[in-house]
């Protein structure tokens, strides 16, 4: 039983994270059209994993904090406030979210693993689960402080664990090495995704229901399909296909739109367990946090550039440049390989 309420509380606090950032993006894209401004808190959110940060359990008081500042944030007492205070008290609350999720994760996990029958595949469902439920509630729930409410109560159940004291912090880990693979479909995926709340309230001309939905299409079809394509030594048409798709879907209604997010959540699960593969055949969790840094350090690059340039040519031309990258990526990757 004791097992069973570890998963529960540890997915729930991944459904408060990815609440917390989804609708984090989505308020920032109402409050301003900025295409750069826009793309500072997915940059912002995924600085913290190229730092060497010391690892602590009680970190994961900051999520709670991020949180509770969005909560604040979107409250009536703020009606006030200047739209720019708001905007960089939006994207220091990411911040926060990101460092805080960085840091307490690891010391966490460990914490729970101690249980004699708990294991990282059931933490990591749980998870899976949790991410799941965060961006459905994303759309399911009035946008504002009725999805920040929510979202820190799922927090609530982990905190006794993070602020439990521990002998001695986790000292900072040692980075793997760069991967020019790993971040050039890093670069690909963070510059789509990172601008995914404008494109779908500008472009798509849809609400936070539809934002929320398309998340939780590529969600559901990461954790519960990507195990269907089997895996093979290259893997240059699954790009072609993701941009094939992310191409037809602009010339789609907006819910068949939605539905295709499945196959591009399964197709981009199985690019990063070919890429895994290839990187690190004997050894799949170096590789995976191989996969992680450098996907990280291109993600931030993308979503910078994307924004920039979709703030100089507009948002349209931007989203069809990237179209282009996607279906010329296995001649990227053979270049740089």
């Amino acid at each position: 039983m004791k097992n069973r309420w570890d998963q529960i509380r540890w997915g729930s606090a991944q459904a408060g994270v990815s609440l917390s950032l989804a609708s984090s993006g989505w308020l920032l894209s109402g409050l301003t059209p900025s295409p750069l401004i826009n793309s500072l808190l997915p940059a912002l959110t995924t600085l913290p994993a190229l730092l060497p940060l010391k690892r602590r359990a009680g970190a994961f008081c900051w999520i709670v904090c991020g949180a509770v500042a969005l909560l604040i944030v979107c409250s009536p007492a703020v009606t006030a406030v200047q739209t720019q205070l708001l905007v960089i008290t939006v994207l220091m609350a990411g911040l926060i979210i990101a460092l805080g999720q960085d840091m307490s994760q690891l010391p966490l996990q460990l914490q729970l693993l101690r249980a004699p029958q708990l294991n990282f595949p059931q933490l990591r469902r749980a998870s899976e689960i949790g991410a799941l439920l965060g961006f459905c509630l994303t759309g399911l729930i009035q946008p504002g402080v009725h999805q920040f409410i929510p979202a820190a109560l799922l927090l609530l159940p982990l905190l006794p664990l993070a602020c439990r004291s521990q002998p001695t912090p986790l000292q900072s880990l040692s980075l793997p090495r760069f991967n020019r693979e790993a971040a050039l479909q890093g670069l690909l995926f963070g510059g789509f995704f990172g601008l995914l709340p404008l494109w779908v309230r500008s472009i798509a001309e849809g609400n936070c229901l539809n934002f929320g939905m398309v998340l939780a299409a590529y969600g559901l079809g990461r954790t519960l399909l990507n195990n269907k394509i089997p895996a093979l030594q290259s893997s240059w048409h699954l790009y072609v296909v993701l941009g094939a798709l992310l191409g037809l879907g602009q010339l789609l209604p907006g819910w068949m739109t939605t539905v295709l997010f499945l196959p591009i959540g399964t197709l981009a699960a199985a690019t990063d367990r070919q890429l895994v593969a290839r990187l690190m055949p004997n050894d799949p969790a170096q590789g995976w946090q191989m996969l992680q840094r450098s996907g990280s350090i291109g993600g931030l690059a993308g979503v910078l550039f994307m924004g920039g340039l979709a703030q100089w040519l507009g948002l349209p031309l931007a989203l069809g440049l990237q179209l282009v990258l996607f279906v010329t990526a296995p001649l990227l990757m053979r270049t740089i390989r």
